[in-house]
């Protein structure tokens, strides 16, 4: 007896409640120079990536790379859980705010106890009642952006969008000491964990993440260690960029001295160290200052900031910020430094 073929099965439409679950988020490229032409532009923010997904009244907060930040932020998860959807996934920037409203990536540290407020900024949803909007363009999720946050509350905000031109917002980014900005592409997609270049990121402040890989021994009267020895990856070698003894209080000295100590390694994890030639700027690195680094298992991940990269590829005048717990340091890279000199058209 001949077998019938089984029936093409009909795809159904996503349920309303069809649970939301985490969406890896889109990653902005580094660009050097501010893009010609019409964009959809935001402020850059100096805070944590963070990904809302919510189910049914519960709210779960994620890193980027999917570690829970639930717990940390509850004043913003019960906000979040009081919007009126039944269920989405959202994209936003956990940030501390200084008293001049401007977003500090220092703040943050301790909890931003510090802070004047830390809010919720949302720039983007990749999910709502039960269907994915990766596949909507970026102005008709912008659309569902504003109707779920509506008027919102005191720590969800929308991430306010400028339609200037990009270069316009740059130098009032840099006038107001801000980090940068975004640069998103009309009509673009969302597209999940990639650096497509349909986002640009141009950024004011050099700053950006290091991998720690060891720290020099402290001199005069600092107590713990002198200071950190920093790298990024490139084709998965462990680069050395230089040394930042600076930005540190005495609290964060032993605090990140009791974690460095239960991580360290017996080698240098910097594929170009010894430092043969003579750097400026004090940032070298000879066999003979090696063999007084305690080396530690490149792990940890430090924000900082610096007035620029010297021709030996260097940091020049490097300032620590804090370490940062939403990014694994294998996805480290040198980035763009910043400039507006000459705008590009993409």
């Amino acid at each position: 007896m001949p077998v019938k073929a089984p029936r093409p099965r009909t795809a159904r439409p996503a349920s309303p409640r069809a649970p939301a679950s985490f969406v890896a988020p889109m990653k902005a490229l580094g660009s050097t120079t501010v893009p010609l032409g019409t964009w959809h532009c935001e402020i850059k923010y100096d805070g944590y990536r963070a990904v809302a997904v919510l189910n049914a009244g519960t709210c779960e907060l994620w890193s980027r790379n999917r570690k829970a930040m639930t717990a940390a932020y509850p004043g913003i998860v019960d906000e979040l859980e009081k919007l009126p959807c039944r269920n989405a996934v959202l994209d936003g920037e956990i940030v501390a705010l200084d008293a001049d409203g401007r977003s500090r990536f220092q703040l943050l540290q301790n909890g931003g106890e510090k802070a004047k407020a830390v809010l919720y900024y949302v720039f983007d949803i990749m999910h709502l009642d039960g269907k994915s909007m990766v596949g909507e363009t970026l102005e008709e999720r912008a659309v569902c952006v504003a109707r779920v946050l509506g008027k919102a509350g005191r720590r969800v905000k929308a991430s306010l969008v400028f339609n200037v031109e990009p270069s316009r917002l740059f130098e009032a980014a840099r006038r107001n000491g801000l980090e940068g900005i975004i640069a998103k592409r009309l009509g673009s997609r969302y597209e999940p964990d990639r650096r497509s270049g349909a986002w640009l990121k141009c950024k004011v402040l050099a700053e950006q993440e290091f991998v720690v890989g060891g720290f020099t021994e402290p001199q005069n009267s600092r107590q713990h260690f002198g200071a950190i020895l920093v790298g990024y990856y490139a084709k998965n070698r462990l680069m050395y960029a230089g040394k930042v003894g600076t930005g540190f209080d005495g609290a964060a000295l032993e605090t990140l001295h009791g974690k460095f100590m239960g991580a360290r390694a017996a080698q240098c994890p910097f594929a170009n160290l010894p430092f043969d030639r003579r750097a400026r700027f004090g940032t070298g690195m000879g066999a003979a200052e090696m063999s007084r680094v305690t080396w530690i298992r490149p792990t940890f991940v430090a924000q900082v900031k610096f007035a620029e990269w010297t021709d030996e590829g260097l940091l020049r005048q490097p300032v620590f910020l804090g370490l940062r717990a939403d990014k694994p340091a294998r996805e480290v890279r040198r980035e763009p430094g910043p400039s507006i000199a000459k705008p590009k058209r993409f």
